[in-house]
């Protein structure tokens, strides 16, 4: 516990070696508090106990925010807070309205890409499609030459005669709209 205590005194002072000694010394720590936290969570959480370590290793010795650690049990003490930061944002992704977290998952590309067979479904996608055109004509063209005229979104830009990115950026823009406006 001394030599950890030393490496973080070390570390604390700016020495960029130091963390690089500590990791090895700590990591077998790490990974069981990362464990123990784990142990906690659904069986297919998609955050593995390896990424939990790392990333909450990087946090506690970022060298932009330099922090203050009284001893060993200390910098444990934080770990095993920052797992728990790290799985509370993690689940606050997953289940963000913004994110759609309580909406069920449309993939625009193959749900309209002309096997649409559930009738609520096209009167669903042609009245967000007349939403989007009285929002952005433009916008409402290009999903429409990409879901169901089969033109990739490079081949729609040119069709619209607009630039590649700008083309990605509103396809990404309409996937967004429209699978608010279907949820």
């Amino acid at each position: 516990m001394l030599r950890i205590t030393q490496i973080l005194e070390r570390i604390e002072s700016g020495d960029d070696q130091a963390a690089e000694q500590l990791l090895p010394i700590v990591y077998d720590e790490l990974r069981r508090l990362a464990r123990a936290k784990m142990s906690l969570e659904r069986p297919d959480h998609t955050l593995q106990t390896t990424a939990l370590v790392h990333e909450a290793y990087v946090r506690l010795v970022d060298q932009n925010q330099v922090q203050r650690w009284e001893n060993a049990g200390h910098f444990y003490a934080a770990a095993a807070e920052a797992m728990r930061r790290i799985l509370v944002e993690h689940a606050r992704r997953k289940l963000g309205k913004q994110r759609g977290g309580d909406r069920a998952k449309v993939d625009l590309k193959d749900d309209f890409g002309g096997k649409m067979t559930n009738p609520e479904l096209v009167m669903d996608v042609h009245e967000s499609l007349e939403k989007l055109a009285a929002h952005d004509p433009q916008i409402s063209q290009l999903v429409k030459l990409h879901c169901f005229a089969g033109f990739s979104v490079p081949e729609a830009a040119k069709l619209l005669g607009i630039p590649t990115s700008s083309a990605y950026h509103h396809w990404n823009y309409a996937k967004a709209l429209m699978a608010r406006m279907l949820a």
